[in-house]
């Protein structure tokens, strides 16, 4: 696998970073990468103080204050419960007062794992409101032994963990999203600490500002997407390196938030209910699906794949 298209400069050390930005520089294939183990662990953070206090999301405008809590509190239990059904271990942390979207706990870190060792990599989060969810999941972190690293250039503006950071299923290579929430300058530095490849995706609709609100992971060949998300350059690298690519419209991307779902197995897909027509396309590719209410956490512009987060 050829190296790439950017250098950076690391304690006088010159560093060749494998960052990828259009599909004429990809000069690998998914078969030439080094195998990753697949996460058998779910995070959730209890919506205890989960509301809409603030708007940092087209999704959140108007709905400041109208959280059901009651509702929150059934659909999230519902949510951990599927995760159990499907054999994974689900860990518990409970809420701040004070942090309300801490519940979206896809957002403050990136794990990795090699299936010997485990790092993470803590985000910078965009918005001052979420800053200090950070230093909360860092402590659970180093309860787990995990090896935590930050990110050190003071050119990077933003970071927002597995928001924008998608692992590749089972292999050594990582979409990132930028545009909205984490800086493109973010990735040559990942890159280079986790000693992976990266596939830069640009992210150009502002209702779709995480890259997990228009990508889900399925399987290896497999990926489903909203494409009206993305920059031609960014969707051209997508179709280049999955054989199967599952596109959602406009209104279950948007309004039922589709393309924020999970699929933890390659098997089965936990999604938002009512997405009748992305549904019927994942259960002609094999998938088995999994329908989950997340109105409440709707309002606050996060679903399913936003409200956990999927670690070794």
């Amino acid at each position: 696998m050829g190296e790439t298209t950017q250098v950076i400069k690391n304690e006088d050390l010159l560093v060749m970073s494998q960052i990828y930005t259009s599909a004429d520089s990809i000069d690998f294939t998914i078969k030439d990468l080094d195998e990753m183990p697949q996460p058998h662990r779910v995070l959730m953070v209890k919506p205890s103080f989960f509301d809409v206090e603030y708007v940092i999301n087209p999704h959140m405008k108007g709905q400041i204050g109208k959280v059901d809590n009651m509702r929150a509190k059934s659909e999230w239990d519902f949510l951990v419960t599927g995760f159990k059904e499907l054999g994974l271990d689900v860990q518990i942390l409970d809420g701040e007062e004070g942090l309300p979207d801490m519940v979206f706990c896809a957002n403050q870190s990136l794990p990795y794992s090699d299936g010997e060792t485990q790092k993470v990599i803590m985000s910078r989060m965009f918005a001052d409101q979420r800053k200090k969810e950070v230093a909360i999941i860092e402590k659970w972190f180093k309860q787990q032994n995990y090896e935590i690293l930050h990110l050190d250039s003071e050119n990077i503006g933003a970071f927002e963990g597995m928001g924008d950071a998608l692992w590749h299923p089972k292999k050594k290579l990582l979409w990132g999203g930028y545009g909205f929430r984490t800086s493109e300058e973010a990735y040559s530095e990942i890159s280079e600490l986790l000693d992976v490849p990266v596939i830069l995706l640009e992210l150009v609709d502002e209702r779709f500002y995480h890259l997990d609100t228009c990508m889900c992971m399925l399987r290896s060949d497999c990926v489903m997407i909203y494409p009206d998300a993305f920059s031609e350059k960014s969707l051209e690298m997508i179709y280049k390196m999955f054989g199967h690519v599952i596109e959602s419209s406009s209104y279950e991307a948007e309004k039922l938030f589709s393309v924020n779902a999970v699929c933890p197995d390659g098997k089965n897909v936990m999604i938002q209910q009512g997405c009748t027509d992305v549904n019927k396309k994942l259960r002609d590719a094999g998938f088995s699906i999994h329908e989950y209410s997340t109105y409440q956490f709707l309002k606050s512009g996060g679903s399913v794949f936003c409200m956990k987060l999927l670690y070794w």
